[in-house]
């Protein structure tokens, strides 16, 4: 009978000592459920100038300027959309917490997309990440890396965006702050539930969204920014932009880039109307809107979709868009080579002018507008490439270029989806080096490298189903070797795979009799088609090399094709381009 009462006490005993063990765990497990990210916060990245030691960004004293964030656009609590994913910066004050040190917490999220968006910036001195996983609500569960520049020594070419100074206990540093958006894939068509961060020394978390999709919608028309020289400057000035549809649609869209910018900028209306010459409308143009606004800021780095507007865009058509600028523009995210007049107006808002005669300024670029998207369609193809695909030597106002070939060889079939085509050629751009450093007012608007601007020219555009690659005689005719171009090029086929894209590469054309193609320059060429012909890193081969070399001398394109310069083909070369392309290598 004693025996039985001791055992009873030691079993109370040692139930009443494990009960506090067991709430503990019951506790953590509670603690443990994902929360909100700004519910996580444990970081003070940004200090107000007048008093920078009420935060600590780097674990050395160092922290962000708030005021030049507000210069920057980047307010607290301001939507901001990069690279189609739309974040919002921490509604903090300077000095509060604002953002997390990643180290596997859970982050409740929800939706669904082809991607995670993190805002991020490292400040372990050199790039900082790891692995983390995403969790679905049906269960199901995947592995991500990510990988933050460090905010004082990161490349500039692919931050959101860079601040003039740093804030320190000892005084306000010159130096350039960034900010980075960075993506990475998730399973498409899966509502996210969580999102567990990784355990990574000096990685910070500002914000984490999910792309959205864009079902219905399809990109008829595209341009990749190249740089941000000085314009102008525009005070009060409507800006109307010819650009050519690939496909048609029975309701459009608007995209206004920011790219590379220091400061933000203000549209105060836009609309969109038919061409019927010149800068003349078919009719009056309808005006398109922003978040039910009539117009919109656009912070530095960041994006502006307009709102859908049934609007009839036909197919291989010249639109005018056509956008109000209120204020004084003194630089601006440019597309340089457009091969097509547009117009800039005398003082005023003219978007609503059916009529040319207040736009009496001819302009040969495309500044700030980046994407018209039609409704319906069956997606787009992106091609990323250099001044041939860009349509250098092309006939001006006559979309000439190959990409405008293709777009009108897919409308005139029944064979495979009309894709839309996206033309994010560049002139002047390289697979692996930049041409523009990413920062600052620019002379040299071939932007930054094809590398660098993968991401956002291509992965972020509407509904991309496949890519073209058709660069590098621009790195080998300036020293790259072909093995550093091919190591360019597998990256972005494995990043393209890895987004889901169907990956092609058009081979290098010929150019000897220009100045730079050297029979040693040649040579690294033929290095870099061999290896894209028999790799098998891409999914298919334009053989674009084969399309318009002379027969009697490969090093040289035939004459009928060359526009002169012996580098870029005429129209003639162009048109031979496309239609080499066999339309079944597009589907994915």
């Amino acid at each position: 009978m004693r025996r039985c009462v001791w055992i009873s006490a030691v079993v109370l005993a040692l139930f009443a000592a494990l009960v506090p063990s067991v709430s503990a765990q019951a506790a953590g497990r509670r603690a443990a459920a994902p929360l909100p990210l700004e519910q996580l916060f444990d970081n003070r990245a940004v200090s107000d100038d007048a008093r920078p030691a009420a935060a600590n960004f780097d674990g050395s004293g160092a922290s962000l300027s708030a005021r030049d964030l507000a210069a920057a656009g980047w307010t607290p609590g301001r939507a901001l959309t990069v690279q189609g994913a739309a974040l919002t910066w921490p509604n903090r004050r300077p000095g509060e917490p604002d953002n997390v040190l990643a180290a596997g917490q859970d982050v409740r999220m929800h939706g669904h997309g082809d991607a995670l968006a993190f805002l991020v910036a490292g400040t372990a001195g050199t790039d900082t990440g790891g692995a983390g996983t995403v969790l679905y609500a049906d269960g199901a569960r995947s592995a991500y890396h990510l990988t933050a520049p460090d905010w004082r020594t990161g490349p500039l070419a692919t931050k959101a965006v860079a601040l003039p100074h740093i804030n320190t206990p000892g005084g306000q540093l010159a130096e350039r702050a960034r900010l980075y958006v960075v993506t990475v894939p998730i399973l498409r068509g899966r509502e996210v539930a969580a999102v567990r961060l990784p355990q990574a020394s000096g990685l910070h978390v500002f914000a984490v969204a999910v792309r959205a999709p864009t079902p219905g919608w399809t990109g008829s028309w595209a341009t990749a920014t190249g740089g941000y020289p000085a314009v102008g400057p525009w005070t009060d000035r409507t800006l109307r932009l010819v650009v050519h549809t690939s496909v048609g649609g029975p309701r459009v869209r608007l995209r206004f880039d920011n790219t590379f910018a220091a400061g933000p900028v203000r549209i105060g209306s836009a609309t969109v109307a038919v061409q019927r010459a010149g800068a003349a409308a078919k009719a009056t143009p309808v005006r398109v809107a922003f978040r039910g606004a009539a117009g919109v800021e656009i912070p530095a780095g960041a994006q502006a979709y307009s709102d859908p507007l049934g609007f009839a865009v036909p197919a291989d058509a010249n639109l005018l868009v056509s956008f109000h600028l209120p204020g004084t523009v003194p630089a601006a995210p440019v597309h340089r080579l457009a091969q097509q007049r547009s117009y800039v107006s005398a003082p005023g808002d003219h978007t609503a002018d059916t009529s040319a005669a207040a736009y009496g300024t001819v302009l040969t670029s495309w500044p700030l507008l980046t994407g018209v998207d039609v409704g319906g369609g069956p997606g787009s193809v992106v091609l990323l490439g250099d001044s041939i695909t860009d349509g250098d030597k092309s006939t001006p106002d006559a979309n000439r270029r190959w990409p405008d070939v293709l777009a009108t060889r897919l409308l005139n079939q029944s064979v495979v989806p009309r894709y839309g085509v996206l033309n994010q050629g560049i002139s002047g751009n390289r697979v692996v080096s930049d041409r523009y450093p990413g920062d600052g007012v620019s002379t040299d608007t071939a932007g930054v490298s094809a590398l660098y601007r993968f991401d956002r020219d291509v992965v972020a555009q509407t509904s991309v189903r496949t890519a073209v690659v058709f660069e590098g005689i621009n790195d080998v005719r300036w020293g790259t070797t072909s093995q550093q171009v091919i190591a360019g090029l597998r990256a972005i086929a494995d990043r393209g795979h890895a987004r889901g894209l169907r990956m092609l590469a058009a081979t290098i054309l010929p150019c000897e009799g220009e100045a730079r193609c050297t029979a040693a320059v040649d040579a690294e060429r033929s290095a870099v088609n061999a290896w894209i012909r028999g790799a098998g890193v891409f999914d298919g081969v334009l053989d674009f090399d084969a399309v318009v070399r002379d027969p009697a001398r490969p090093s040289r394109m035939l004459p009928a094709y060359d526009s002169g310069d012996h580098l870029h083909p005429g129209d003639a070369g162009l048109a031979a381009l496309a239609e080499s392309v066999d339309l079944r290598a597009l589907v994915p």
